[in-house]
């Protein structure tokens, strides 16, 4: 095996390759193939732009409220991951089998919740099983199976359209088995457990995580348009079917190069990582919203923002564990939760603007969001030796 995918011994590169498998299904498989395959979903069940961004604001709340469950029980990484796989996989099993937008929307919230609970649960298993030193590389490398995850999405959504409803049971399928395996190579359950943080310190840290979730919160809302409307978008600009399906593709084919930039993007501070990354983010939204009619710029534009959006989630991780090191899968909840907060609230302002305005103006509205959420990383006010603040770039 190369060294550059061994993670220690081979039962962690194992893991973490179940992982990453896990995090593609209830990421990529789950809950961000809503997106790509609104345009059938919307032809068979007449959704419509608003519907369509409230199920999608809908999901996000179910994301944030699995991902709290990982703040509020940060030892229980086993039943975080366990949960994970129920949920997503009812989730999309009653997505497949979904009769009417009611049902669609209530079966999709809950696949959600899938993703949030997988991520915390992950963090948390990563750290206990993969050694220090390759720790970060691994949580980097699992995030990133929303890449995967997308490219995946994309291949059923070309063999299989419009039979959107297989697509879904596939995943249902693919986040079992992913999840069982993730159970059955984790070794932590026979590890001694993590030595708890009294409340004070706790308490003392919360003012860590603003700086980040603020940041997490502006790239969620600026980025929600792309996950929710980006292949409507091309779909609007003429796009068939085929060229908007392979454009989502080229999302993860993005998510997927994050891998290669881990490495380096884990040797500079998460907060530069995480400016550099959310902000390569923003001229993918403007091209796609100026120029989404033209196939080589839709499909270099979705590979630059699949980079940009993973790569900054992972960059986000490597933020919590910086901000808040006692406790970094709890710490990484508050940042997803953040994150996808902002993609509920996003959602459902980039539905009414479109339907008002247009899709376009959704876009553009989206990327100023996203270029506003670089600015809480680039300064920090700290005390010098003398006790008097002063800004300090990162």
């Amino acid at each position: 095996m190369k060294r550059s995918l061994s993670f220690g011994s081979a039962r962690d590169t194992a893991l973490v390759v179940a992982g990453t498998s896990l995090i593609a299904a209830t990421y990529g498989l789950v809950r961000l193939a809503y997106g790509l395959l609104l345009p059938d979903i919307d032809a068979s069940l007449g959704v419509g732009p608003v519907l369509a961004g409230a199920i999608a604001s809908g999901g996000s709340v179910a994301y944030c409220l699995g991902a709290l469950a990982g703040l509020a029980a940060p030892t229980q990484d086993r039943r975080l991951v366990a949960g994970a796989v129920l949920t997503g996989a009812l989730g999309a099993v009653g997505t497949a089998a979904a009769p009417d937008a009611v049902w669609l929307a209530a079966s999709a919230v809950l696949a959600s919740a899938g993703a949030g609970l997988a991520s915390p649960g992950l963090v948390g298993l990563i750290g206990r099983n993969v050694a220090t030193a390759g720790a970060g590389r691994a949580q980097a490398t699992v995030n990133a199976g929303t890449g995967p995850g997308l490219v995946v999405a994309g291949a059923l959504a070309l063999a299989l359209s419009p039979q959107w409803r297989v697509g879904f049971a596939v995943a249902a399928a693919c986040t079992c088995a992913a999840g069982i395996a993730v159970l059955v190579l984790d070794r932590s359950a026979a590890a001694p457990p993590r030595d708890d943080v009294d409340a004070p310190q706790r308490r003392r840290s919360w003012g860590a995580l603003v700086r980040p979730g603020t940041a997490a919160l502006l790239l969620g809302a600026g980025s929600a348009v792309v996950w929710t409307y980006g292949r409507s978008l091309l779909v609007d600009r003429g796009a068939s079917d085929v060229v908007s399906t392979a454009a989502w593709i080229a999302l993860g084919v993005g998510g997927m190069a994050s891998v290669a930039s881990a490495r380096a993007l884990t040797a500079v501070p998460p907060a530069r990582a995480w400016a550099l990354t959310s902000a390569c983010a923003v001229p993918p939204m403007v091209l796609l919203a100026t120029y989404g009619g033209h196939l080589v710029v839709a499909m270099a534009a979705c590979v630059v923002f699949g980079w940009a959006y993973v790569a900054a989630s992972s960059a986000l991780i490597a933020w919590a564990g910086e901000s808040w090191p006692h406790d970094v899968p709890a710490g990484t909840a508050v940042l997803l939760v953040a994150l996808v907060l902002g993609q509920a609230a996003g959602a459902t302002a980039a539905g009414a603007l479109a339907d008002a305005h247009g899709l376009r103006a959704a876009f553009l509205a989206g990327a100023a969001t996203t270029l506003a959420g670089c600015l809480p990383s680039a300064r920090r006010r700290e005390p010098d030796d003398d006790g008097v603040v002063c800004i300090r770039r990162r």
